[in-house]
């Protein structure tokens, strides 16, 4: 029998979250799909690796098993992987979110020789990838759950504090600033309890919280040209949360895009490697990422006080952030 290390690394999702949504989300395939898969390994195994109802997902004695012989096996190939890539450095991009692209494309301007993989994974993918081997820098948004979870074994520091904005509908007037309580409020991500809730999410959800509103969740549909084309079509009047750097590609778009009057909300986003002495494409990367925040003005220094950015109380940057902007 050949085993397919793809239907492989399904598994082991699934096995880490013990739930198909969130693993579905993880592998950036639909929860139709991964049943699918898995039910194909435990056919070419023959033999059933996990028992599932409507809410619980739970490993049977073989399941256990061939986890533990799965994760070592994973950890053979990616160790190859690395070894074959020596003089390569894998990242990861979430979205078409402008801030791992401009890294790179600097990364790639200087370092023409040195070949860059880019993979698309939402923030707790990338961690997982990073920890496991997978990616040697991360770019992503840390929650206090990825710290408990993993409090060894990796490094980080912020590289950009980027603002939110509300987008509006085609055809609302230009204004500077808008109230977060003037219309309905919508954001772009998948709800608690989806199966595909993030790091995002866990920010949104804050959010909610502070500024005491409601949103509409409107699920995650990935690239920017479908988050125009929903907007485009959008029946009522609303705005949309979204990020800085999507804000001025609505605006190019002809939407108007305001400031939040009430609160400003900041999404943190950080570099992250593991803590062994990284390769010197790594170290590369890493230093070019730190250049291409300071030229950019992508941490606040002395331009953000912590009264004018707002981030959820137990952002595991917030300290770092706002101790920079009060130096």
């Amino acid at each position: 029998m050949d085993l397919d290390l793809r239907l492989v690394r399904y598994f082991v999702a699934v096995a880490d979250e013990l739930h198909f949504g969130r693993a579905a989300a993880r592998l950036y395939i639909s929860q139709p799909a991964l049943s699918k898969q898995i039910r194909k390994l435990e056919e070419d195994l023959g033999a059933k690796l996990l028992t599932r109802d409507s809410r619980h997902v739970e490993l049977t004695v073989r399941g256990q098993q061939f986890y533990a012989q799965a994760c070592e096996l994973l950890a053979l190939a990616t160790s190859m992987q690395q070894q074959h890539d020596a003089d390569a450095v894998r990242i990861a991009h979430v979205f078409e979110l402008s801030t791992s692209r401009e890294v790179a494309d600097e990364f790639g301007r200087r370092h023409p020789g040195t070949q860059l993989i880019a993979r698309a994974m939402d923030s707790k993918g990338q961690l997982d990838g990073l920890l496991r081997g997978q990616l040697d820098v991360a770019i992503l948004r840390i929650t206090a759950e990825m710290k408990a979870a993993h409090p060894e074994g990796w490094q980080h520091r912020a590289l950009r504090l980027e603002p939110m904005v509300l987008v509006g509908r085609p055809g609302d007037p230009p204004a500077e600033a808008a109230s977060l309580y003037e219309r309905p409020l919508e954001v772009f991500g998948d709800p608690p309890g989806s199966g595909s809730y993030n790091a995002h999410g866990d920010f949104l959800t804050a959010f909610e919280r502070a500024a005491g509103v409601k949103m509409r969740w409107l699920g995650t549909p990935g690239a920017f040209s479908h988050c125009l084309a929903q907007l485009t079509h959008a029946v009522g009047s609303a705005y949309v949360l979204e990020f800085a750097s999507y804000g001025d590609r609505y605006r190019k778009a002809g939407i108007a895009v305001h400031r939040p009057a009430e609160l400003s909300p900041h999404y943190a986003w950080s570099l992250a490697w593991r803590s062994e002495t990284p390769s010197a494409p790594t170290a590369a990367l890493l230093a070019v990422a730190a250049e291409v925040s300071e030229m950019n003005r992508w941490l606040p220094g002395n331009r953000i006080v912590e009264r004018e950015a707002w981030l959820p109380p137990d952002d595991p940057v917030r300290g770092e952030l706002f101790a920079q902007a009060r130096a």
